[in-house]
């Protein structure tokens, strides 16, 4: 029973891990014609849509009022529901704007940057070999700084700070996923509708009663957002973190090989050395977490 739910969590990381990196680049890069601003407006809004059925659905809504009577929680959820904000921002502009492959380098450095996160913030002990890759992000990072300044790949580093201290306020408010994921939400969604309200009356929507198809593809990104987190999640709690941090480089990896081979995008002789950098590290890490699990 204990290998078959071990086997089951490894499946559910991998599928949730390959439709970040597969299903939810081809679906943002369809959309990414209505402009960054419209397309973060609908993933706010039908996140919340999907994640309110999903708490009724799961029955979770004592778990929601006993989250939002604790205020400490609340304060927390609402700085952790802004960096989820910046995120997803900064995601779908780098999926719009032909920078995928500088996206994913993010995603890449991610899970040696919460090393890095839990080593200052929670004292967490890092042993040579994370030290060593910690230290191989730096140089990647200042290599491309005094090469050519305008090469860093900010999407990327934006994506991985924000997702990384993202996953610090969780860890330290701990509550469940999905319904805290909600909370961040509904903080977001009053801005999120007023923005919308703003594009309509501009007339720049593409999301629009005269084509209920082109709504409905919207609305996907509600669904997008929830399911890969939720198949995720549970893939944690069935196998644990390090199989789980291993798994999750499919996500970056078929980033990296949609954004360079089938959207052509550029990738600079500097940037080549710094990713290369970065897979060395990422080597290490992996390598590392291999042997500890």
């Amino acid at each position: 029973m204990k290998n078959q739910n071990f086997n089951k969590g490894l499946t559910l990381t991998a599928l949730g891990s390959f439709w970040w990196g597969v299903i939810g680049v081809i679906y943002f890069k369809y959309i990414s014609f209505a402009g960054p601003i419209e397309v973060v407006i609908h993933r706010c809004i039908w996140t919340s849509v999907v994640l309110i059925l999903t708490t009724f659905y799961f029955s979770k809504w004592n778990i929601f009022f006993e989250i939002i009577s604790n205020k400490r929680k609340v304060i927390w959820l609402f700085f952790s529901g802004l960096l989820i904000f910046i995120n997803w921002a900064t995601w779908i502009y780098s999926v719009g704007t032909e920078k995928i492959i500088d996206a994913s380098f993010g995603y890449f450095i991610m899970p040696i940057l919460s090393v890095f996160l839990g080593y200052i913030f929670y004292n967490e002990k890092i042993n040579r070999k994370r030290g060593i890759s910690i230290i191989l992000v730096l140089i990647s990072i200042l290599f491309l700084l005094v090469v050519n300044f305008t090469s860093i790949p900010w999407v990327g580093i934006i994506v991985a700070v924000s997702w990384g201290f993202y996953n610090l306020l969780r860890k330290k408010v701990n509550v469940d996923t999905d319904v805290g994921l909600l909370i961040e939400s509904l903080f977001i969604l009053p801005f999120a509708l007023f923005s919308f309200y703003l594009i309509f009356q501009n007339d720049l929507n593409d999301f629009s009663l005269t084509s209920p198809s082109l709504m409905l593809i919207f609305m996907l990104a509600g669904p997008m957002t929830v399911i890969p987190l939720f198949m995720y999640v549970r893939g944690v709690e069935l196998c644990g973190l390090g199989p789980t941090g291993m798994i999750f480089y499919i996500t970056p990896t078929f980033q990296f090989i949609l954004g360079f081979f089938y959207y052509n995008e550029p990738f600079s002789f500097e940037k080549a050395l710094s990713f290369i950098l970065i897979w060395i590290a990422v080597i290490i890490y992996l390598k590392d977490l291999y042997e500890n699990n």
